[in-house]
């Protein structure tokens, strides 16, 4: 992926959308039926005319057409665009989705905060893996590659012994709507260490989630892990090893009970 990731990286493309002339009484009921839906963009063909929220339905008369009650003076962006440009129509515009349009002005797209969200996420994980492959060439001395791969949780041999369990409520906030991290994962010789994302693998497990996506780093030969040993002296050979404490037991809340 490029540095600046483009609009048309991080849209989505398959976008339902309402006809003008649809009621408001239909375009409610398909609001209240969708999954996760709070607006669509009004099209006739593929041309945009305008944008319908849940807002805007609040009070209208459920007979009349939409083109009455929707949003005419429409913001849209172009798939060429800097998603940190989208990002700033979005924060100071106040809406929560942009419409994208290409240069014939045919809907191509819709991208949303959450959309913009998950794009600083998926730049700041290869950054940790650059990080953590540097460290194990100038370490170890061995050739090291990188995979994204879906990863079997049941597969992962863990290198911390606890989270947090009010950590894991905001991890499965992220999870549910597709802003969690990737997870880092060392494959030392066919055996999967998980090097970052203790608390989203538990969050993921909490859900009944099997597998999650990860940035795979793969050395040209197996070496001798500090992270390995570190799961071995505390017993770590699964998940379900990793114990989940409560935020009062966290140390840093017992010392300062104890300076009281």
């Amino acid at each position: 992926m490029s540095g600046k990731p483009t609009v048309s990286e991080y849209m989505t493309r398959d976008v339902e959308t309402v006809s003008p002339d649809d009621t408001v009484a239909d375009v409610s009921a398909r609001m209240i039926e969708s999954a996760g839906h709070n607006g669509f963009p009004v099209t006739t063909g593929r041309t945009v005319e305008g944008f319908i929220s849940a807002r805007d339905l609040l009070s209208a008369d459920p007979d009349a057409p939409i083109f009455t009650v929707m949003s005419g003076d429409l913001v849209v962006a172009h798939p060429d665009m800097k998603v940190t440009d989208a990002a700033r129509v979005i924060l100071r515009s106040g809406i929560q989705k942009l419409p994208v349009v290409d240069d014939a002005d045919n809907l191509v797209g819709i991208i949303s905060n959450t959309d913009v969200v998950r794009s600083q996420i998926e730049r700041a994980t290869p950054g940790k893996v650059g990080k953590l492959m540097r460290t194990l060439e100038q370490i170890h001395g061995v050739h090291l590659d990188e995979e994204r791969r879906q990863i079997r949780l049941a597969d992962l041999t863990p290198t911390q012994s606890r989270v947090y369990a009010d950590e894991l409520e905001g991890r499965q906030y992220e999870l549910e709507r597709g802003l969690a991290e990737p997870l880092v994962v060392i494959d030392n010789g066919g055996k999967l260490y998980l090097a970052d994302g203790h608390h989203r693998v538990m969050a993921a497990h909490e859900m009944g989630l099997e597998e999650m996506d990860a940035y795979v780093v793969v050395p040209s030969r197996p070496v001798e892990l500090g992270m390995a040993k570190t799961a071995e002296k505390e017993g770590l050979s699964a998940i379900t090893d990793i114990e989940i404490v409560d935020y009062a037991r966290h140390p840093l809340v017992e010392t300062t009970k104890r300076l009281q």
